[in-house]
């Protein structure tokens, strides 16, 4: 833990949950959203290359689960700013011995949540109400000829959505299955 960050480990190496610590008093709160000296375990002094904000309006809708081909993959950092989602990073690491697991974590503007994407993870998300907000640091810019995605149902990966998908863009749907032969990035 630092001072402004509690860190948590998931099962999945890189994948890590940050823990915001907002100073509150009778005005509100404070809370600082990044650090780069009190997140060098999970940043390693990278820059902050690209910075997105994502609005999705409806309850249900799944985004991603996206990725980058090396060399253009990226360490993300997401937080939901208004509402609550299921925020999912999937292992597709060559050779990690958490290739295909998933780990998913809710974020909402209330629990004062991160979720810490590692480079060689794909990345998702349903959104648990209507008008959710995010925020996204990212340590490298989108890449398009360098991006892949798995569908959101994929049965090799087998993610469990705590909600039927109301919506999934004509892009993330046209996303194929993974073959067994598929070896990751």
């Amino acid at each position: 833990m630092t001072e402004r960050f509690n860190i948590i480990d998931s099962p999945i190496e890189g994948v890590k949950i940050l823990e915001r610590q907002p100073r509150s008093d009778a005005r509100g709160y404070f809370e600082r959203t990044f650090c780069a000296n009190e997140l060098r375990e999970v940043w390693n002094a990278e820059a902050i290359v690209q910075i997105n904000r994502t609005s999705t309006a409806k309850r249900g809708t799944v985004r991603g689960l996206h990725f980058q081909y090396p060399p253009h993959e990226e360490v993300k950092i997401v937080s939901c700013l208004r509402g609550a989602i299921f925020d999912v990073a999937v292992d597709v690491r060559a050779g990690s011995p958490t290739f295909l697991q998933w780990h998913a974590e809710v974020l909402s503007a209330d629990n004062h949540r991160s979720l810490v994407v590692p480079r060689g993870c794909a990345h998702g998300f349903q959104t648990l109400t209507d008008d959710c907000e995010l925020l996204y640091f990212h340590s490298a810019a989108f890449n398009p000829g360098s991006e892949g995605g798995i569908h959101a149902l994929d049965p090799l990966v087998g993610i469990r959505w705590p909600e039927p998908i109301s919506e999934l863009s004509p892009r993330d749907s046209k996303h194929a299955a993974l073959s067994k032969e598929f070896r990751g990035v």
